[in-house]
């Protein structure tokens, strides 16, 4: 059988190649065309064309989706509008786009692809199989690993953002004397930016993955497979460890230390260390289930409000109306009926937490 393509299940054709790894789309296997589906083995009956079956099929897709790869193949060589320093080292294998320029003493290694645009300052090292898309900056000093796809409008180095307040006012720049250092397998989108450390060399460790608009501030170091999705920012200094996942927008405040396999749902607020592993969501920052909880709760204030402000009117309306003799057993049972109300409430509402 010869495939040409990847598809979805229920447009895919007889020369396509399908990947089922959730069972809501079991429903799709059934009525699907495709030449082959890729599978779990307890869903091949299903299906009404020959399967493949794999024990994590998303995996599988994400292997097999390197075949059918539409990026266009970069030459080897550099287009005669590129700018190339006489003291740069650049191999026969690599690839320089139109208008690239690499500066003096900036080193490539074999097979790396520079596209259309890029900028690789002074001393900058890039190692083997690296692809930086178009309008990449580097600047003087970065290096990145082997393997790495840095993509288009990335600026990676610039001076983070040190200021000194003068004692007459305004600031004195504090000049950036540290670098970036990237490892291998580094996955970087579009208008990230990561800045230069201050004295020390930021540093993003082996197979982080980063999403667009991301920022990295100076003097950060991100803990190795951990990934980090768009809109994140993390302040100056922060540590983050390994194998920790960012949603989008989450903000992280400096210096702060963050323990391996911590996790934050989208647009969490990070402002102390987390030195205990688990999941973390909301500002303040609690662990995820609190803050469902919490979150949850917050939803019913306004009817606690309005229940708060009908006993309150009771209790006003049982000292007002109430003969002497009975004032004191009514205010007592005015008094008590809050308590016992939110107590009812709770129990309401934390048994569908």
């Amino acid at each position: 059988m010869e495939l040409h393509a990847i598809a979805p299940l229920e447009r895919a054709g007889p020369r396509d190649a399908a990947f089922l790894w959730d069972r809501r789309y079991l429903p799709a296997l059934r009525d699907t065309k495709a030449g082959c589906v890729v599978l779990r083995r307890e869903w091949a009956a299903h299906s009404p064309v020959p399967v493949i079956c794999a024990p994590d099929p998303y995996l599988a897709y994400a292997r097999a989706s390197k075949l059918f790869d539409t990026r266009p193949a970069r030459a080897a060589g550099a287009h005669p509008s590129a700018t190339l320093a006489p003291s740069a080292r650049i191999p026969a294998t690599a690839s320089v786009g139109p208008g690239a320029c690499v500066a003096a003493d900036a080193r490539l290694g074999e097979d790396v692809v520079i596209g259309a645009g890029c900028y690789v300052g002074e001393g900058a090292r890039i190692g083997r199989g690296t692809r930086l898309e178009p309008h990449v900056v580097l600047y003087h000093g970065v290096s990145i690993g082997e393997d790495c796809c840095v993509h288009a409008a990335t600026v990676i180095g610039a001076d983070g953002f040190g200021f000194a307040p003068r004692p007459g006012g305004g600031w004195q720049k504090i000049y950036q004397l540290g670098a970036v250092r990237i490892g291998d397998r580094v996955d970087i989108g579009a208008s990230v930016t990561i800045d230069r450390g201050a004295l020390d060399d930021t540093v993003i460790e082996d197979d982080v993955i980063i999403d667009n608009q991301v920022h990295i501030a100076h003097n950060c170091v991100v803990g190795a497979r951990t990934a980090i999705a768009g809109c994140t920012v993390l302040a100056g200094s922060t540590r983050v460890g390994a194998d920790c996942t960012f949603a989008g927008q989450v903000g992280v405040a400096g210096h702060l230390q963050i323990c391996d396999n911590a996790h934050f749902a989208a647009r969490a607020g990070v402002t102390k260390s987390v030195l205990l592993a688990g999941h973390y969501a909301g500002l303040p920052l609690q662990p995820t289930r609190e803050w469902a909880r919490s979150a949850v709760r917050f939803t019913h204030l306004e009817a606690l409000h309005r229940r708060l402000l009908e006993l309150e009117s009771a209790l006003e309306s049982a000292r007002e109306n109430a003969p002497e003799k009975t004032r004191d057993t009514a205010l007592g049972a005015a008094e008590r009926a809050p308590a016992r109300a939110g107590d009812a409430r709770t129990e309401k509402h934390s048994s569908g937490d």
